[in-house]
């Protein structure tokens, strides 16, 4: 496991320290859980990306077709 040190505007902590309380984990779970959701939505999201433009040049002539 690596450390890291983590800054953040006393908003962002308040906000994280509420947050945590209300999940009943610590500061520290609560920013790791961050992490792991916003990678995992940018993975999906490149994932979606890449299907969109493999339907559109796979069906270009089609698409091409509707919009006349």
């Amino acid at each position: 496991m690596m450390a890291m040190t983590l800054r953040l505007t006393d908003e962002e902590q308040a906000a994280l320290r509420k947050r945590a309380e209300l999940e009943g984990i610590s500061m520290q779970e609560a920013a790791r859980r961050a992490v792991r959701e916003f990678v995992a939505r940018s993975a999906h999201r490149d994932r979606v990306s890449e299907a969109a433009v493999l339907i559109t040049d796979r069906h270009a002539d089609a698409l091409r077709r509707l919009g006349e």
